[in-house]
């Protein structure tokens, strides 16, 4: 049984979301979600628009996602180390970087593998470009229909 882990804030659920969720669901057989805290959020990035646990709720009703969870406020491997993932999938733009992450696990006694999953094929989808076209739709005055 592989165990594969994702992590990421998944403000405004998007397309390049599902894409990451799926292929990383591809690499094992049950997929574990961890989901960003809301101070997490506010120190790596800015203020969450979505609540954390709507955040978790809304990932684990995708049909990739077994379970979904929230991080640790503390420290990340502490979550890693009560999922103990076979596989830690990191989305196309995520800063963390594979070796480092799989040295930090072996450091703590957990022995997995770190895996990039490239962007949707199609565009590379992020909430930042997804709130920047949003705000270029609403500027030009244009209403979607």
């Amino acid at each position: 049984m592989v165990r594969v882990m994702a992590t990421g804030v998944f403000d405004l659920l998007h397309p390049g979301h599902v894409h990451y969720l799926t292929e990383s669901r591809k690499l094992g057989d049950t997929l574990v979600v961890v989901v960003a805290r809301d101070a997490t959020v506010r120190k790596l990035k800015r203020e969450p628009i979505v609540r954390e646990e709507i955040r978790r709720a809304m990932v684990e009703s995708l049909k990739p996602v077994d379970q979904a969870i929230l991080g640790s406020e503390v420290d990340m491997f502490d979550t890693v180390a009560k999922v103990r993932p076979d596989i830690i999938t990191l989305g196309f733009n995520q800063r963390w970087d594979e070796r480092d992450i799989e040295e930090k696990c072996a450091a703590r006694g957990i022995h997995c593998r770190a895996v990039r999953v490239g962007g949707h094929p199609e565009e590379e989808f992020s909430t930042r470009a997804l709130v920047r076209r949003v705000l270029e739709v609403q500027g030009t005055g244009r209403e979607q229909k």
